[in-house]
């Protein structure tokens, strides 16, 4: 392959750009992103991303937070001026401040909701390709850094665009719930200098304390609050069932509705024809029997769907890990 340059590389039609493959982010940016994220605790906070798109890979090599405000504090305005002010000092002092996402934390993963998707379309108006870093401190306790890119899939936001979340359309575009979001792979990147300096921090120790966290087996808080938050969502998804449900009946009861309306009318009609009179029609669109019921969007049930998965797979992932270590201290206290 021919190599390219970065301005050839910045300057290639967004029409033919590839395809994203890969997050790169620095191990800076995952620090501050880290340290914000726990501090405030279990506050949900959020801050912007900054760095570079170039080709099939999008390059973080920084971040800022954004101020927690109360819910009577909190202007718009006030925000897009932050963001602003703090973007033109950042480019006083040379560092990158091209916008190419923004990262929050989350509670056990409970982060598919109609406001991301929301903030995510206000992005795509000005950002081409954009990025969601997602952080849950609360799996820190366990050893494990719980850090994910995400971005809306294009089926998706086509849906979205037309606001038509029906079944027949979902039907039409073969779209699911896993259809949602796509996962890209993070890739942390340090300088040479950064990675000799971590290299003369390392200590002797065969062990870390990380290795220590990760043999932890009490899990039961963990497990507890996922099936508390795995509860709850099958309760909202009950409720969805029900809104569906309730559809199709006054669905079915409107459709009775018709036919008896036309079985009468073609009974009418058939008095008219036999006295000379001319028929009425079949059909009239200003009866109220006639008026399409809206169906109800299957978003908010593909959202629940997607967190139920995520409460499901991490119930599964840390019992598993569990009974590892379980049988593994039984294997050791039995020698």
């Amino acid at each position: 392959a021919v190599a390219r340059s970065f301005l050839q590389a910045i300057s290639k039609d967004e029409a033919v750009a590839p395809p994203l493959r890969v997050v790169q982010i620095e191990g800076l940016a995952v620090l501050k992103i880290i340290k914000h994220c726990k501090e405030f605790a279990p506050t949900l906070v959020t801050g912007q991303l900054l760095g570079l798109d170039v080709g099939s890979v999008l390059e973080v090599t920084n971040c800022f937070p954004f101020p927690v405000r109360d819910e009577d504090e909190e202007i718009e305005a006030d925000g897009a001026n932050y963001q602003l002010e703090m973007m033109r000092c950042l480019r006083e002092v040379n560092v990158d401040n091209n916008t190419v996402g923004w990262y929050q934390s989350t509670v056990l993963g409970s982060y598919q909701t109609v406001e991301l998707i929301e903030t995510f379309m206000n992005y795509q108006e000005n950002i081409k390709r954009c990025v969601c870093i997602i952080y849950d401190p609360s799996k820190a306790d366990l050893g494990v850094l719980a850090l994910k890119a995400l971005k809306l899939s294009d089926s998706f936001m086509e849906l979205y665009r037309g606001g038509n979340f029906t079944g027949e359309k979902l039907r039409e575009k073969n779209f699911s719930w896993m259809d949602i979001f796509e996962e890209i792979p993070i890739k942390v990147s340090n300088s040479a200098l950064v990675s000799a300096f971590m290299t003369e921090l390392e200590t002797d120790a065969p062990v870390s304390q990380g290795d220590y966290d990760r043999l932890h087996s009490s899990t039961t808080p963990f497990l507890e609050n996922n099936m508390e938050f795995l509860i709850k969502c099958m309760d909202d998804l009950s409720m969805e069932q029900q809104k569906f449900q309730y559809y199709y009946r006054n669905l079915s009861r409107q459709q009775a509705q018709q036919q008896a309306w036309l079985q009468k009318r073609r009974t009418e009609n058939m008095a008219r024809k036999s006295a000379g009179e001319e028929p009425l029609p079949e059909e009239d669109p200003s009866n109220p029997i006639f008026k399409p019921i809206p169906e109800p969007s299957r978003l908010e049930s593909f959202l629940i769907t997607n967190q139920v998965s995520n409460f499901c797979g991490q119930i599964n992932g840390v019992a598993g890990q569990n009974f590892s270590r379980l049988y593994l201290t039984k294997a050791l206290h039995d020698n």
